[in-house]
């Protein structure tokens, strides 16, 4: 095994490494908000707007995210061609995060409803009845204890996201496993490139993963 290879090319995958971390910060962020906003749709009263909610959700958790991702990168210009006779280019990185972002904000999505459902239906109630209105009962009663329950599920899904920035690869975007392809093809030593590759998101993963069980304990002890 070529260890010199692999610490010859370290510098060029911690960049890759970066580069993943940022996309899934990226994406998560995006995520927890259009996520949010679905889940608030899913629960609405209204069955309309609760439809919607349900029909996004289900279509992007039951179709494959590498589908999704040449869907939105490759179909929509050739849609978008095909109606207007243009060029219609994205940028890869901007791509990439938004293709990610909607795929998150879906299980966000599920992550949210299942925490403010957790929160015991009589403290909304005794809330309306103090005079609260629903808005002000979601902020200040439900909210903030349906955080300290769906603060592990997101940290899981950072780990999810990070995992899933190497689908990236298929659209240019110079991430770790982007990276590793490139050395691979100058170098043609594939197994000492996917280990380190391996190796790296190993640790941008199980740090995340006990961070995550340790404040999920920490706050049922609580």
């Amino acid at each position: 095994m070529d260890f010199q290879l692999i610490i010859d090319s370290l510098p060029a995958l911690l960049r890759g490494a970066g580069m993943t971390i940022l996309i899934a910060a990226f994406s998560l962020l995006f995520g927890i908000i259009f996520g949010t906003l679905f889940a608030l749709l899913r629960m609405s009263p209204n069955k309309f707007l609760a439809a919607i909610g349900l029909t996004y959700i289900e279509i992007i958790r039951g179709t494959p995210l590498l589908a999704q991702i040449f869907l939105f990168f490759y179909g929509l210009p050739y849609l978008y061609q095909q109606i207007t006779d243009q060029a219609l280019n994205f940028n890869p990185l901007l791509a990439g995060i938004a293709i990610l972002a909607v795929n998150s904000s879906a299980y966000v999505a599920e992550i949210v409803r299942s925490g403010i459902q957790s929160v015991a239906r009589g403290q909304t109630e005794a809330s309306l009845s103090l005079g609260f209105t629903p808005t002000d009962t979601l902020r200040y009663i439900v909210l903030p204890q349906a955080f300290r329950r769906v603060v592990p599920p997101l940290l899981n899904e950072a780990t999810t996201l990070l995992k899933n920035s190497s689908l990236l690869s298929t659209i240019m975007i110079v991430e770790l496993v982007r990276v590793g392809q490139m050395i691979t093809s100058r170098t043609y030593k594939p197994f000492e490139m996917y280990l380190a590759v391996g190796l790296i998101y190993l640790c941008m993963t199980i740090p995340m993963s006990i961070v995550a069980n340790r404040i999920e304990k920490r706050w049922k002890v609580a």
